[in-house]
């Protein structure tokens, strides 16, 4: 994954890139996919302790850099947000998770579907997952 891209990604939030936070970020964009802490420690080989990737994700959550995912799997996912996302209501998209391969993936052409809340309720928030199996894992199956 190029610096560049990661650099300008970490500006656009304002976010100060430090050795940390492009290998942190380089990892996620490289991963395609959305990833857990224990994926991102495993990606980056141990080479950046436990705290400072934790501290890292919490600041690019903070940013809206990334966003996360509670996909049932009993850790959190994050996912890198493209520039346009501001995280919002809005903005939120349908995630997928694999319940053979256990990865999880971000539908960002498919939006949440809205719900009428009852007057009086504020909706901050909206999590949107449908499980099965991904392609990969269903072409396996077939074979």
């Amino acid at each position: 994954m190029n610096d560049d891209i990661c650099q300008e990604k970490l500006a656009f939030r304002h976010i100060k890139p430090t050795a940390i936070r492009t290998l942190v970020l380089r990892a996620m964009l490289k991963a395609g996919q959305a990833v857990s802490l224990l994926d991102i420690e495993n990606l980056l080989d141990n080479t950046v302790d436990k705290s400072s990737i934790s501290r890292t994700i919490g600041l690019f959550h903070s940013h809206q850099l990334i966003h996360s995912i509670d996909d049932g799997s009993g850790s959190l996912k994050y996912a890198v947000c493209d520039d346009l996302c501001s995280c919002s209501v809005s903005d939120l998209h349908t995630h997928f998770y694999c319940e053979s391969c256990h990865r999880t993936f971000c539908f960002k052409d498919e939006h949440v579907p809205i719900v009428k809340i009852p007057e009086g309720f504020t909706l901050c928030s909206v999590n949107y997952v449908l499980k099965g199996l991904c392609a990969d894992c269903a072409r396996k199956k077939s074979e």
